[in-house]
């Protein structure tokens, strides 16, 4: 399992996946059945981007009951208020699903359903205190239940943010709340991953986010539109002069850089299964 892979400092490798755009899970299987048995555990995502999507906490359920391979749901703060968010935490233990990652969210004027109610009663750091709350056997009020929880309370990081103390301290701040293992945005260079590992300095868990990228293009819009994410000069000289093929071969080598240092990597395909296949080989 990924904590008791975690806790032995195994090396482990999990994935992103976006729930479908309707009721039928079985796209999801197909794309992912290959991967199961290389994966440690596979992200299913929250309606990401504030875009409708099925519920993280009953696909990862069926992914566990079908393939057999163990999950992480996401879980927002946007659309479900504070009791909302205890009754799905809850149920989701109830059905085995034990891995959480807490985020705030995006807001709901960025998606495809502008009109709806953003609800933000809590952030990803109150909503890991609350999970801690029901592992304790108690609700966020602090009052007693009747059955309590065994969650593992993960969370996000972003190594190559520009002010890295400033992160450092959010990260400290999150396990304060509760926070056990944490994933990151994508990274792209060793020398990204040390710098913040000195910079927060903890024992917790970090599983490192490889995004594979194609053209110089997609590294430019990276490193221009998602805070928290840069790509170095090298590899936009590599992606400039030997393409798709040299860009993979940039993120094989970062990923055999990270495996005497990390936790594990933690794959963003963008639905592309194949590319998740040959960083996983590499290990």
């Amino acid at each position: 399992m990924l904590r008791e892979q975690l806790e032995r400092k195994e090396f482990v490798v999990t994935m992103e996946v976006d729930p479908p755009r309707g009721a039928d899970p079985w796209p999801v299987f197909l794309a992912i059945h290959d991967l199961a048995a290389k994966l440690t555990a596979v992200n299913i995502a929250d309606s990401p981007t504030a875009k409708l999507r099925m519920s993280p906490i009953a696909l990862a359920h069926l992914v566990q009951a079908q393939l057999h391979l163990e999950t992480i749901f996401h879980l927002t703060c946007r659309d479900r208020n504070l009791m909302g968010l205890q009754a799905e935490l809850l149920g989701a233990h109830a059905m085995g699903v034990r891995n959480i990652l807490t985020l705030t969210g995006d807001q709901p004027e960025l998606g495809d359903h502008p009109d709806a109610s953003g609800v933000f009663d809590v952030d990803s750091k109150g909503l890991a205190q609350m999970a801690a709350s029901l592992n304790l056997g108690q609700d966020y009020y602090g009052r007693e239940l009747d059955n309590g929880t065994n969650f593992f309370i993960g969370a996000v990081a972003n190594p190559a943010m520009a002010d890295i103390a400033h992160e450092a301290e959010r990260v400290h701040d999150k396990i304060a709340h509760g926070v056990q293992f944490f994933q990151t945005q994508p990274v792209y260079s060793l020398e990204q991953v040390e710098r913040f590992a000195t910079a927060v300095n903890t024992d917790v868990p970090f599983i490192y986010g490889i995004m594979p990228l194609k053209s110089v293009k997609q590294a430019q819009y990276m490193n221009a539109n998602v805070p928290g994410v840069h790509v170095p000069d090298e590899m936009i000289a590599i992606l400039e002069k030997e393409g798709a093929e040299g860009g993979m071969r940039y993120i094989q080598n970062l990923v055999q850089q990270l495996k005497p240092v990390a936790a594990g990597i933690h794959i963003f395909p963008m639905r592309q299964y194949s590319l998740a296949e040959r960083i996983i080989e590499v290990l």
